[in-house]
């Protein structure tokens, strides 16, 4: 893509966020998320490739379809109220219809099928945008919203956990595992968004990292799916040898980064009496917990396989570790000692 547009589509991106975060009125809110929509589908069709495009399609009618509804239950919220400020949402109708269109806009379960099959078909840079910024605008209005019926949330939080589990056990493509990764962390971050906000902003800015560091290392690494692991030590030994820690703080194991967030939020729901809440997420994330080792088992205890295809990879150059990947893998591994300090933020 020629690299004026690239910049162009990216500005909008950031512009259509900003507009979301940096307004009180809902027709400017919706504003921002169609822009956002809007920006984010060239970059996703730009390669030529039938499943791209199926992937660009079925994204913008799901998007459409959000966005459809969460104009048309404000505009409810309008009549009903008098009121067009997203920090004014009284009534319960267009409330539940809000939140149910941007959980629908973030792909969180039962309102996910959209999310895997759309991930699969992008490459893995578009895939790390769909999965990280795309997701700030929508959830930055369900914190501003602040809904009083409470049961909504929290069975949004728990289906997303359990779902974002069972749904990549079965998976063998690495988009598709990343995608169920992605609803279940949704889903612990919706679980404690209403006790604690400032919580599931430490929790989302964790998950980008992880993410990120990720996204990069597949992308770097050429894989796609479980099989072209097996030969990433001929590839790029160090990335190998991080990757499977970046799966287990993403999976929530101490004493990496990912336990965090999950260890505060039990913490938390404990706090509010809502033990077996906690007890279902934390068995939740048993399940994420297993398909991450499955990811890490053919990259660190399996032998490369000794035929001509399996040695090919060592007569190629080897890809870099690069400067942000080093930054976010430490700050994915290493941030568990500072667990103290976050919380004496998150209660300032």
């Amino acid at each position: 893509m020629n690299p004026y547009i690239s910049s162009t589509l990216l500005f909008a991106l950031g512009l259509g966020t900003t507009i979301t975060f940096a307004s009180s009125h809902w027709l400017l809110a919706w504003m921002g998320l169609e822009i956002n929509t809007l920006a984010i589908i060239p970059l996703m069709a730009q390669f030529h490739h039938p499943r791209a495009v199926e992937a660009t399609t079925k994204y913008f009618l799901i998007q459409a379809t959000a966005a459809a509804t969460l104009l048309f239950a404000s505009m409810s919220n309008a009549w009903l109220t008098g009121q067009w400020d997203i920090q004014h949402m009284h009534h319960p109708f267009p409330t539940t219809l809000i939140i149910l269109a941007l959980a629908l806009k973030i792909g969180l379960a039962p309102l996910h099928s959209w999310m895997p099959e759309v991930l699969q078909g992008l490459d893995l840079t578009t895939g790390l945008i769909l999965s990280t910024w795309q997701k700030l605008a929508p959830l930055s209005i369900i914190l501003q919203i602040q809904p009083t019926n409470h049961t909504i949330l929290i069975f949004l939080g728990l289906v997303s956990t359990l779902i974002g589990g069972w749904g990549g056990l079965n998976q063998t493509q690495l988009r598709k595992i990343l995608a169920y990764s992605s609803i279940a962390h949704l889903g612990w971050m919706i679980l404690i968004l209403q006790f604690s906000p400032s919580l599931t902003m430490l929790t989302f800015l964790i998950y980008i990292f992880m993410t990120f560091s990720l996204f990069i290392s597949f992308k770097l690494n050429y894989s796609t799916n479980i099989n072209t692991l097996t030969t990433s030590w001929s590839k790029a030994p160090v990335l190998t040898s991080i990757i499977p820690l970046i799966l287990l703080s993403l999976g929530g194991l101490s004493p990496l980064t990912g336990f965090m967030p999950k260890w505060l939020i039990i913490q938390e729901l404990a706090k509010q009496e809502l033990a077996p809440a906690a007890t279902l997420a934390a068995l939740s994330a048993l399940l994420s917990l297993y398909f991450y080792l499955r990811l890490s088992y053919p990259m660190t205890l399996t032998i490369s396989p000794n035929n001509t295809t399996g040695t090919l990879p060592w007569r190629l150059p080897t890809r870099q570790f690069t400067l942000p990947l080093a930054i976010s893998a430490s700050t994915t591994l290493c941030l568990l000692p500072l667990t103290p300090a976050m919380v004496a933020l998150l209660t300032f």
